[in-house]
């Protein structure tokens, strides 16, 4: 026992004297820690030269299980940035520095966090004066830094880019982002719950504005915070909290998880709150001040007339113990039952009630009634509630989420009207009922061990049978056609709405303004009763596997709901014609702007466009309950609506991918120009394929015309001339004349190893580009075009490159070098009689009768549907 107890006790002082000791300023790569490792330092290992900030593996409180790796005032122990805030880990999990960047495994050795890939060796670690943690190179060049990916907070001096947002933790033991967010825009700082605006920074009564120029950053100092445009432009805005003094105390900004904007000054070992906003008393502005559907006035909570307090949702929920709230079809939880619209039931709250969202966006209607909002609100299943006000008949949509209701500033005087929607529970009883007592009768069963599993399987098999024919007879009442009793499942509550086929007769004019024109039908433009501009497809060429894509339209696309993608409002079912009504967008697809001989875009605009794509296909691939990959991306089936704003269109034609079929699938669809080379080989079809064809996408969008230009017998006799009627310019080589038949992506890639970025720009927009700018979407639109899929990026790799969250990646040469083949393939082929079939590369072929192949043949085309499509040998 002795020899034990000695033992025992030279091993905790071993591991005691072995605790690593704190660095200052800097750390040599190849370096390893862990709270463990410095537990004698409280998981403290780099402090600044002036011991001002410390960072540390740390836990949050004392009690808590999660550790992080954080930078914090090392006077008060405020944590001012934190690196793993959605993925914890253990006091033995580990931070590596190495010369490629800083990782964090967990306890089984898988990575959690790492820094973007970094393309310079990492010489050391840093932690400056300032509070910014940086990677440098052997010169002292910063290779990342801390500040570029703020958390919660902004300290002293420290830009805070627009851009950039604060997200609040979920609360003071848990880092993980929370519901708040504070983001900064060009003209004003947003203040935002799960994503909803329900304050702005310039609306506080201390602000001050002194110019209409847009915003470039935010910094705080010690006499409050500013808002200051580009270089040389001056102050755009204050709120000064302040006065200066030689001595205002250390001072930072802060996005807390009850939803305020505060600053706070630390002086004297004490934290004094100099400012918050929205302020105490006007807490009502705070979405979930008084919890869901709680009733906030005076900054006092109670809950509106029918209702009553929840502790399940620290809120209110309807009086009638027969009611329920149903969950938005895009929350996390479990779906809501099915049910028709009829079974919803709406509580309407009482007058001089409001909503923090109808300040801060446009009804999605006006001129409307009541009863029509109301049918809105049924027929979307995300959509939780709605205002209706009158006279302007504006009907607004509370989709997603539902926090507090707040008084209304007019007193109930013209405000809008609200009501919750809840479910019946006795109408879901009486569907229950109804279908026990008129379909099974009670029949007992004696079930002998050999004959008892046989029993079952014919009693179920007569089940379903009965509810196949009850549902199938409902169907015959309200669908015509042989193949309406199968879509009868999607006219419910949540999905798109099903029309009338005379309603689209009328809306169309008999379909007599055709706007576009594919593979699967014909888009025709439309006006419905309340004044609404729809695009009609009608599908023609519907087969079996036209009818399986058409249920898959409106299973996924109806279900879907993101910014950059199309949205589908309803179909029809006539006979054996189908129908998809989706929203209209005014300027049609990006050919037609892009490649038109109109203005041409800017270099914003068109950064925007591929930002808004890039999110748009991150979503389908990633974002969804389940991954959905395109297969068929090109500026056809890229649209914009009145703002430029991006939407993607076509995504139901492609093939929802359940977790077991994500890496194979077969008889797909693309456009030629855009395929993949795995379309062109056995190889399996994943989302990389999109990959694909978003680079060549955005080269078009670098160069302002089509990728593949073919000569023609029409062309002129100039070598360099293109197709499109605009000269070459200097998107060609000074010194190589662009030839009658053009591959741009070869072209690009050339001019990525020489470093001339600017001449692959359209020449247009000479002088309005900075190299800088080319160089950034030429590199990320070559990673996008490596030949192996692997190597790709993903869609959201794409978006975080640019926007700037992920450096940019270095396209790897040797798995591009087949585009010079393709070049020179497509020089040939493109010398072929028109209507022969040519073999590109790998041996695949195409038929060139189309003459959709001309960039200028669909200019005028309002693209909803797929165009020049081909299959792929699967």
């Amino acid at each position: 026992m002795a020899v034990a107890t000695t033992f025992l006790l030279l091993l905790l002082l071993t591991t005691t004297t072995n605790s690593a000791p704190t660095y200052t300023t800097s750390i040599p790569a190849n370096f390893t820690a862990s709270h463990f490792q410095f537990i004698d330092q409280s998981g403290d290992f780099l402090r600044s030269t002036n011991r001002t900030y410390t960072a540390a593996i740390a836990n949050p409180q004392p009690t808590s299980p999660s550790f992080y790796l954080l930078v914090y005032h090392s006077q008060s122990h405020t944590v001012i940035w934190s690196a793993n805030r959605n993925n914890p880990i253990t006091n033995s999990a580990q931070l590596r520095l190495s010369n490629t960047g800083l990782t964090i495994h967990n306890d089984s050795g898988v990575p959690v966090w790492s820094t973007p890939p970094i393309q310079s060796t990492v010489a050391s670690l840093q932690l400056l004066d300032s509070g910014n943690l940086i990677l440098v190179d052997r010169f002292n060049n910063t290779l990342w830094q801390s500040f570029d990916f703020p958390t919660d907070t902004v300290v002293s001096e420290q830009r805070f880019p627009v851009g950039k947002s604060l997200i609040a933790s979920r609360n003071p033991a848990d880092f993980s982002e929370g519901d708040y967010s504070f983001e900064m825009t060009t003209g004003d700082g947003m203040l935002r719950w799960r994503g909803l605006t329900y304050y702005r920074l310039l609306m506080d009564s201390k602000s001050v504005k002194n110019s209409n120029r847009p915003v470039s950053y935010l910094v705080v100092n010690g006499s409050g915070f500013y808002l200051f445009g580009d270089p040389g432009s001056g102050l755009v805005a204050q709120i000064l909290i302040t006065a200066p003094t030689a001595n205002p105390g250390y001072r930072i900004l802060k996005m807390t998880n009850e939803g305020r904007l505060v600053v706070m000054r630390y002086r004297d070992n004490v934290w004094v709150t100099d400012f918050a906003t929205p302020s105490e008393d006007d807490g009502c502005r705070v979405p979930s001040h008084c919890g869901k559907l709680g009733f906030c006035s005076g900054g006092g909570c109670s809950c509106p007339p029918g209702f009553r307090g929840d502790r399940s949702t620290n809120g209110c929920s309807p009086s009638d113990a027969s009611l329920s709230l149903p969950e938005s079809c895009d929350s996390n939880s479990t779906r809501q039952r099915s049910n028709s619209s009829e079974d919803y039931i709406y509580v309407q709250l009482g007058k001089g009630m409001s909503y923090f969202s109808i300040g801060f966006t446009n009804p999605i209607k006006t001129g409307m009634d009541q009863s029509s909002c109301e049918d809105l609100c049924s027929a979307n299943c995300s959509c939780l509630g709605f205002f209706h006000g009158n006279p302007s008949g504006s009907c607004y949509l509370l989709e997603n989420h539902l926090g507090s209701i707040t008084s209304s500033s007019n007193n109930g005087v013209n405000d809008p009207l609200g009501f919750i929607k809840a479910i019946s529970s006795s109408i879901s009883s009486r569907d229950l009922d109804d279908d026990s007592n008129s379909d099974f009768p009670v029949i007992g069963l004696v079930l002998l061990p050999a004959s008892g599993v046989l029993l079952i399987s014919i009693f179920a098999v007569w089940i379903l049978r009965r509810r196949s024919n009850k549902t199938v007879s409902k169907t015959k009442k309200s669908m015509n056609g042989s193949f309406s009793g199968e879509l009868e499942v999607f006219s419910i509550a949540g999905l798109p709405v099903r029309f009338d086929h005379g309603d689209l007769v009328e809306a169309t004019a008999d379909f007599s303004t055709q706007i576009g024109s594919g593979g699967f039908g014909t888009v025709y433009k439309g006006v419905l009763h309340d004044k609404t501009v729809v695009a009609v497809k009608k599908i023609t060429a519907l087969g079996a596997q036209g009818k399986k894509e058409f249920g898959t339209e409106i299973a996924i696309i109806g279900n879907i709901h993101h910014v950059n993608l199309v949205k589908l409002k309803g179909f029809c079912a006539h006979g054996s014609e189908r129908f998809l009504v989706y929203e209209y967008m005014s300027h049609g697809s990006l050919d037609r702007t892009l490649f038109g001989s109109g203005p041409p875009l800017e270099w914003q605009e068109r950064f925007e466009i591929a930002l808004g794509t890039a999110r748009g296909l991150a979503y389908l691939h990633s974002g969804c309950e389940h991954k959905i990959i395109h297969c068929d991306v090109k500026p056809e089936n890229i649209l914009l609506n009145d703002n430029m704003q991006v939407k993607i269109s076509d995504f139901g034609l492609s093939k929802l991918l359940s977790p077991e079929q994500s890496g194979l699938f077969t008889t797909m669809r693309g456009t030629r120009g855009y395929l993949a080379p795995e379309w062109l080989t056995n190889a399996a079809i994943s989302d990389k394929t999109d990959v694909y064809s978003y680079g060549m996408v955005l080269l078009e969008l670098i160069q302002g015309r089509k990728n593949c230009v073919q000569a023609t017998n029409r062309s002129s006799g100039n070598p360099t001339s293109s197709t499109d009627g605009r000269s070459s310019g200097s998107s060609g080589s000074r010194n190589h004349p662009r030839p009658r038949s053009f591959y741009f992506p070869l072209h690009a890639l050339e001019m990525h190893e020489e470093c001339r970025y600017l001449e692959l720009v359209e020449p247009r927009l000479t002088g309005r580009v900075s190299k800088g700018e080319a160089e950034k979407l030429v590199k990320v639109a070559l990673c996008c075009l490596h030949e192996d899929p692997s190597l790709r990026p993903t869609m959201a790799n794409v978006v975080g490159m640019l926007e700037g969250v992920l450096a940019v990646g270095e396209p790897r040469l040797e798995c591009l070098n087949f585009l010079r083949f393709y070049g020179r393939r497509f020089t040939e082929a493109s010398m072929a009689e028109s209507g022969a079939e040519v073999e590109m590369p790998n041996g695949f072929m195409v038929a060139t009768t189309d003459n959709s192949s001309s960039p200028t043949a669909s200019l005028n085309s309002f693209s909803y549907m797929s165009s020049q499509q081909v299959s792929g040998p699967r």
